[in-house]
């Protein structure tokens, strides 16, 4: 069964609880951080023997992933956004970025958007949290991912569209203040809940309309396994670092037409993105001041549920 962990923050300081159908009960852990938190594996397992203490609903959680840690994040990695994106599926590598852990907020802040930001996009994504050390060439298999990946959170990795595409790097359009929300849940998983890893469904909504809705299965090219493979070839990874798997299908942001962007492509820079970006200034679906996000992320049965996120959009 899996364990579902709350960081809470009150006027009597932080803390870590357990869910469970009758409430949340206190872990016992002077835990400050997630990396700690995850080692301390017998205080969790010993809170669910104990009797809840607090409703759920009177606690005010915060990410459950606490900073500084590691962000990176993959890219491409749903072949319905690969597609909408004007990519071949076929031809995608595996590749990462690095987002700034200043950028992790709780799931239900705000989003804030910078003032010179003018094309703001929301991404749910399934986070992989490390759970232990992992030095780069470790050998990672199907038999021992368990022991590198603790838990699961719904995060959502906001981009400033305008600042990435001209400069075609990722960093500071993601980095910005608030641009990771995460949680509200860190979802520890058995060995073969993880083994139904692809039945689990993105969505996210803007205002009540539905955006993104996808599986897992038959989308996502590059599951956690393969990824990790790659990625600790050459980046070591602590306990508490957040990996962000990739988004399907239904971000603002889309590919223009084929005609559009042969134009495109035969015109100076300046003027290309002069031309792309007033025609995205129409599109609606990008994120406005007073817009309310609601990402999550389970398996349609409801064994697995990473919880959901609900956060305002603000403008600076």
């Amino acid at each position: 069964m899996t364990l579902s962990v709350l960081h809470t923050v009150s006027e009597t300081g932080y803390g870590w609880w357990l869910k469970t159908a009758q409430g949340a009960v206190r872990i016992d852990t002077d835990a400050t951080s997630t990396g700690a938190l995850l080692a301390d594996r017998a205080a969790i397992e010993s809170a669910a023997a104990g009797a809840a203490t607090v409703a759920v609903d009177t606690l005010e959680p915060v990410s459950p992933v606490t900073r500084p840690c590691r962000v990176i994040a993959q890219m491409t990695n749903y072949e319905s956004h690969v597609r909408d994106a004007g990519m071949d599926p076929a031809s995608t590598p595996l590749t990462f970025f690095r987002k700034a852990s200043a950028s992790i907020s709780g799931p239900f802040d705000d989003i804030v958007k910078p003032q010179h930001v003018k094309l703001l996009d929301y991404e749910v994504e399934i986070g992989l949290v490390i759970g232990r050390a992992i030095p780069v060439g470790t050998d990672i298999s199907d038999a021992n991912l368990g022991d590198f990946v603790a838990a699961l959170v719904v995060t959502n990795d906001v981009s400033a569209r305008d600042v990435q595409l001209p400069q075609t790097q990722f960093y500071e359009a993601k980095s910005y203040p608030t641009f990771t929300p995460v949680g509200p849940e860190l979802v520890l998983l058995t060995t073969d809940e993880f083994k139904r890893f692809g039945d689990l469904r993105l969505r996210l909504s803007v205002n009540g309309q539905e955006r993104q809705n996808a599986l897992v299965e038959g989308d996502m090219l590059y599951r956690p396994l393969e990824a990790l493979q790659s990625l600790t070839q050459f980046q070591e990874l602590a306990p508490g670092d957040l990996v962000l798997t990739g988004t399907p299908a239904g971000t603002a942001l889309s590919a223009p037409p084929k005609p559009v962007q042969f134009i495109g492509n035969l015109l100076p820079p300046a003027m290309k993105w002069k031309m792309f970006f007033s025609r995205q200034a129409a599109n609606r679906n990008y994120l406005h001041d007073g817009d309310v996000v609601e990402a999550s992320v389970a398996t349609d049965d409801g064994a697995i549920d990473l919880g959901t996120q609900r956060t305002a959009v603000r403008f600076a």
